[in-house]
């Protein structure tokens, strides 16, 4: 769940969205996906998830600049 400003979800090959304070965000499991601020506003979220195979959270590859800015500009 959002809790303060606005920000970016974009699951694999999906188009990016923008999040804002109070939106619920549910990705199911094993769906590849990031999420953080805009450029311009900071972003802060509760997150909650259950271990699967004994794993709560596989952390991937980092965001490139490009990714993030392309995505930026998408959801304008």
């Amino acid at each position: 769940m959002v809790t303060y400003g606005t920000g970016l979800i974009q699951t694999w090959r999906n188009p990016p969205r923008k999040i804002k304070a109070g939106d619920v965000i549910w990705t199911p499991p094993s769906v590849k996906h990031w999420h953080g601020a805009t450029s311009t506003t900071a972003m802060t979220h509760i997150a909650i998830q259950e271990k699967l195979n004994g794993k709560s959270v596989e952390w991937l590859e980092k965001v490139s600049d490009k990714e993030y800015d392309e995505a930026q500009s998408a959801s304008e």
